[in-house]
């Protein structure tokens, strides 16, 4: 069984939400970062990337986390944050064209983590983990969600979403760059907590969608504090935002190419050709968000390589016996390719290898090579739920940059402090 747990969200006021609410720390470069501070003074990368704020300065330096922490009492103290009266949960619902994502955010136990209640499918990096730790330590806050997948339980989906139906007026709503819109409701009804409790509470496992680092560098920050003998209830816990796994995308993340060793284009054609059945693709309209079809994927592994102004569809065989993890398409590639024809070992570090989040159109793969900072752009199908969660089941560990799950959360909307 998994626990939820209400809590006293720290948040800004509904008419200054559009301003605070900002795109997760690890989305953007710090020059990104302290571009968007500098039009828009009030956005949360203050807090969650001080480092903009401090630009000569190491971005591990103490000064760095000890700004952190100042902004966000000065968020505070300014009257553009406040807490709620008394803990609450809270619906989070992103309406994205015709989809419509709704998520509950609650407080998760650190306990069901080392427990593996909270089931991971990604490893942390150390840099990235060590970061996000300083930082909740020194704010004092988990104000980035963990987005978490359960499996649909006796409706629970259905009834989160009908607690608040379209048309309900919101406690604020924010519109975001990409036409999403982010909606906020406090489920303040005793016995709607209380029923929520319960049901989570026959659940015996949640799966970590996106923030992995997030997770792990929560958990640390309570283990420190054990450990030091000074650990509040709230410092175990952590934010999370809880989706029924059949209610959520993810796409697949593309790979872009720095270069094919000396090979010329057709050279690597030819010699992708001993692996696979490549056929020229197109035309393909580049600017749709989903602009290649699945194909048979029961059958065949599919990518789709832009090499040289072209597009090529590569599929190969599924074969029996494979591992779930070896069976991947990313595994595939990763073997076939990047390894074999390419001597790329590390894809973690590799800097020939380079990634584009799977919700970006075509287009932007396009524009990167016919720009000349690539040679090749590959385009993956996307993983399915179900695999995920059985790979995090199995206690298995996907390969880097597997999953772009959607929807995408906004940071500073909602902050639980400890």
């Amino acid at each position: 069984m998994v626990h939820v747990h209400r809590f006293a969200a720290v948040r800004p006021k509904s008419d200054l939400a559009g301003a605070v609410a900002a795109v997760p720390y690890d989305v953007v470069t710090t020059g990104e970062a302290e571009e968007a501070i500098a039009s828009n003074p009030l956005s949360f990368l203050r807090v969650s990337r001080s480092d903009a704020l401090l630009p000569d300065i190491p971005p591990q330096d103490d000064r760095v986390y000890a700004r952190a922490r100042e902004e966000f009492q000065a968020m505070q103290d300014n009257g553009v944050l406040f807490r709620e009266e008394k803990p609450f949960m809270y619906l989070y619902r992103v309406n994205s064209g015709d989809e419509r994502f709704c998520g509950l955010c609650c407080c998760v136990d650190a306990a069901d983590y080392r427990e593996n209640h909270i089931r991971r499918h990604e490893l942390t990096r150390y840099d990235k983990e060590e970061d996000r730790t300083r930082h909740i330590g020194e704010v004092r806050s988990h104000n980035g969600q963990v987005v978490l997948l359960y499996p649909d339980h006796e409706d629970l989906y259905a009834y989160l979403d009908a607690l608040f139906p379209p048309g309900s007026t919101p406690d604020c709503v924010v519109k975001n760059g990409h036409g999403s819109v982010h909606e906020v409701f406090t489920i303040r009804d005793e016995a709607a907590l209380n029923r929520i409790e319960e049901s989570f509470s026959r659940i015996p496992d949640l799966y970590i969608a996106d923030g992995h680092h997030r997770a792990k560098s929560s958990v640390n920050v309570a283990d420190r504090m054990m450990s030091a003998g000074t650990c509040p209830v709230e410092a175990g816990r952590f934010m999370a935002v809880v989706f029924g796994s059949a209610h959520v995308r993810i796409h697949g993340y593309s790979r872009l190419l720095a270069d094919l060793g000396d090979r010329t284009p057709a050279d690597f054609l030819a010699e992708l050709k001993r692996s696979f059945s490549v056929r020229t693709y197109g035309p393909v309209d580049g600017v749709s968000f989903q602009v290649m079809p699945l194909g048979d994927q029961s059958a065949d592994h599919i990518f789709h390589l832009y090499l040289a102004g072209t597009w090529y569809e590569l599929s190969t065989p599924r074969l029996p016996g494979r591992g779930v993890i070896e069976s991947l398409d990313v595994s595939i590639l990763q073997h076939e390719v990047f390894s074999r024809l390419l001597g790329i070992a590390d894809p973690r570090g590799d800097p020939r290898l380079q990634y584009l989040g799977g919700a970006r159109p075509l287009a932007d793969l396009v524009a990167k090579v016919d720009g000349g900072a690539y040679r090749a752009a590959i385009a993956m199908q996307p993983v399915k739920v179900g695999e995920v969660i059985a790979i995090a089941d199995a206690g298995s560990i996907m390969p880097p940059k597997s999953t772009w799950f959607e929807p995408k959360l906004l940071s500073g909307l909602l902050i639980h402090t400890f």
